[in-house]
């Protein structure tokens, strides 16, 4: 009985993830350099009246998919994302695609690229640092971090989130409080007669992928003490959040610079020169240049950590399906270890061996495909799922704008690039492939 009781006194309850760990998985998602550098690219077409509606059409779409995806969340309060959305809501070849998409390239490719990043931003305060050695040693520093245990993963994780979250709200009150106040009256050197359709929706896509990320916590959901009231509040708090922060950063820029400033972002793989640095250059001085290399560093090694955290949890949950060996699916109440360092060696392979921007833009297209299934779901549940709770009528206006607004962006995108179209099609046909293989091989009896 005495040992019963020191046990009890002594045991401690499973570290589980709250709402404040949740936010911070969302922004850290969506906070990358992506903002410091799309309104560059944008200046040459749109106006700055027109540039804004950009910025501000983008944070509507994007919450519009947050609050679908907060209703998907409720009813399917499980670890994995799109991969157990669309398995559980719409057909299991869904969801195999969506999950082999996250393990090659949804996460394991952009975990590259910001570590990259992270080096090459950290080589413009130390020059003797070398990007790739950099990337190499954060990549896996994170694993191992998030290897030990969901209190180092959340500590981590929390503590970077932070660091980016104050050093952005600085670049903000900085321009705000020492930059221009009054409406800008540059024009575009590429300005159209009426209202510039094309180019509108090109920088959409932009936008889209500055706010990309706003699902985080919907891939870690068992992580959390209580998935169907954190996760959606994660994502739609924290989605709102960075909406707010990217609509005053373009202020900022459209309010400061001129679109010829803003080609600098045009060598921006060669120099690491952002919108960021160009304005709190003129405002502070090189010092100013210097902190907002740290700011970016930080951004990139905070969205590092985030995918560290998430993605494997996509992995696991295939392997516990049978898609994926069952070694990497992890125990109860412990990472998936091996799902973590899986990805890490995924990018680490992809950090020396590819040029990746071409092949982000594709699987954009594919994930950007996934999200919009996700939020149709929304309307199947409502027509064709009695068991399930009906959803109400703005989880459904929600989902409408997200999968119409997704449908709008795909348009253009393949409308333009007849690679992407090949590019897309191959690889779902492949996919669907590999999962009537793999069920024909969970269907064979044992020997």
């Amino acid at each position: 009985m005495a040992a019963g009781l020191y046990h009890q006194r002594v045991s401690r309850p499973p570290i589980r993830l709250g709402l404040p760990s949740g936010i911070g998985l969302v922004v850290s998602n969506m906070v990358g350099a992506g903002v410091f550098v799309s309104a560059g690219f944008m200046a040459q077409d749109l106006g700055p009246g027109t540039l804004l509606l950009a910025w501000l059409a983008g944070a509507l779409i994007a919450l519009a998919g947050a609050r679908a995806y907060a209703t998907v969340a409720v009813w399917v309060p499980r670890s994995g994302g799109e991969y157990r959305y669309l398995s559980d809501l719409l057909h299991p070849a869904l969801g195999y695609l969506a999950g082999w998409a996250s393990l090659l390239l949804g996460f394991s490719a952009p975990l590259a690229v910001n570590a990259l990043a992270a080096g090459a931003f950290a080589r413009t305060l130390e020059p003797s640092l070398e990007p790739a050695a950099f990337a190499t040693a954060l990549i896996v520093g994170l694993a191992a971090l998030h290897s030990l245990g969901l209190r180092s993963s959340k500590v981590t994780q929390n503590l970077l989130v932070v660091l980016d979250v104050a050093l952005l709200a600085g670049f903000v009150a900085v321009g705000l409080g020492l930059g221009a106040h009054a409406w800008p009256e540059w024009t575009p050197p590429n300005a159209s007669d009426g209202f510039p359709m094309d180019a509108f929706a090109r920088s959409l896509f932009y936008v889209a992928f500055a706010f990309s990320g706003w699902n985080a916590a919907a891939y870690a959901a068992e992580e959390f003490g209580n998935p169907r009231r954190d996760v959606p509040r994660s994502m739609l708090l924290g989605c709102a959040g960075v909406a707010l922060l990217y609509l005053a950063v373009n202020w900022v820029f459209v309010a400061n610079l001129t679109p010829d400033q803003g080609r600098v972002v045009f060598e921006y793989e060669e120099t690491r020169v952002t919108l960021g640095h160009v304005v709190v250059r003129e405002l502070l001085g090189p010092a100013g240049g210097r902190a907002m290399s740290v700011l970016v560093v930080a951004a990139f090694a905070s969205a590092a950590s985030a995918m560290t955290l998430v993605g494997p949890r996509v992995y696991a949950a295939m392997a516990r399906d049978g898609f994926l060996p069952r070694t990497i699916a992890g125990s109860e109440g412990r990472p998936p270890s091996a799902s973590i360092w899986m990805q890490a060696a995924i990018a680490l392979l992809l950090v020396f061996t590819h040029t990746l921007q071409q092949v982000l833009m594709n699987v954009g297209a594919l994930l950007t495909l996934f999200a919009a299934l996700t939020s149709f779901s929304v309307f199947r549940v409502r027509f064709s799922r009695p068991d399930l709770p009906r959803p109400g009528a703005l989880s459904l206006l929600a989902a409408g704008i997200h999968v119409a607004s997704s449908v709008f962006l795909l348009y253009f995108g393949f409308r333009d690039s007849l690679r992407m179209v090949a590019w897309v099609a191959a690889v779902t046909a492949c996919a669907l492939v590999a999962y009537v293989l793999s069920r024909a091989l969970q269907a064979r009896p044992a020997r």
